[in-house]
């Protein structure tokens, strides 16, 4: 006898722990009958989608953080130094792109995060290994001083040995039948200071670095980094007067097996990358 079967002998179905089947429309075998089930009237299916849509209203309101999203003077920040929530305020992050970097953010704090967000994006960006592509993308992202000063010392440590170690050519092409991976890949902000027209702020990020291919010596392998972005007001955008970087913080490695260089080749060729926002 199954435990289902130990009912109690004084119980009827609601106080006995008998379980109830409900068979088949027509079938005779039905022991409680069709009178026993429930018969819902229009009136309480209207009442119930009336509750169900109040409390979906009620929901995306609350999630909204106060505020009309598109109004600038609302609040959309957390306090300097402290977690910020993650939940979308639905402001515009931009109003133009230079070329594949996001430009044109608010002049707020949700701005100078969406600037500095996007910028780390564009500064561990497999562009960075060519001269042209380099020089474009710190000419975009530092301020005209800032950016005359970076550049004769990026291209100082981007040497055609460099691009050897690497598994580059001296023009900072991969070889035939390999792929080259640069990606970072934002987890969070936090705004260090800000005071209108000057923001220091803080991105975590993982990312993917190495040579993709058959005969590669330099695996994709996951980094782990922190970059801090000194920003100013400029010309109606945020841009970089200067940044720093550092390890970590980087959690324990998860348990998924390593993926072959075709699928991460694939992979790389595939997926695309996207335009991040506070």
């Amino acid at each position: 006898m199954s435990p289902g079967d130990e009912h109690d002998s004084f119980g009827g179905v609601g106080g006995s722990g008998q379980t109830r089947t409900r068979l088949p429309e027509g079938n005779s075998g039905d022991v409680y009958g069709a009178g026993c089930r429930p018969v819902r009237s229009s009136r309480s299916l209207v009442t119930v989608v009336g509750v169900v849509v109040l409390l979906i209203g009620a929901i995306a309101l609350a999630n909204r953080g106060g505020g009309d999203p598109a109004d600038p003077s609302a609040p959309r920040s957390g306090t300097p130094g402290k977690a910020a929530p993650t939940a979308a305020t639905g402001v515009p992050p931009v109003t133009t792109r230079n070329g594949p970097i996001p430009t044109g953010y608010a002049h707020d704090e949700q701005g100078a995060q969406s600037a500095a967000t996007n910028y780390a994006v564009a500064l561990d960006s497999e562009e960075m290994v060519k001269a042209d592509s380099r020089h474009r993308i710190v000419d975009t992202i530092y301020t005209p001083e800032a950016a005359k000063r970076l550049k004769p010392h990026q291209d100082a440590a981007y040497t055609a040995d460099l691009l050897k170690l690497m598994g580059l050519d001296a023009d900072g092409n991969a070889p035939q039948g390999s792929i080259y991976v640069s990606r970072t890949i934002p987890i969070g902000t936090k705004v260090e200071s800000f005071d209108g027209n000057t923001a220091r702020v803080s991105v975590w990020c993982t990312g993917l670095t190495g040579m993709s291919g058959a005969d590669s010596t330099d695996p994709v392998r996951t980094t782990w980094k922190t970059r801090t972005f000194d920003l100013v007001w400029t010309n109606g955008d945020w841009k970089v007067t200067g940044d720093t970087e550092k390890k970590g913080p980087a959690p324990v490695p998860g348990d998924v097996a390593v993926s072959g260089t075709e699928d991460i080749s694939r992979a790389v060729t595939e997926f695309g990358g996207f335009t991040y926002a506070r």
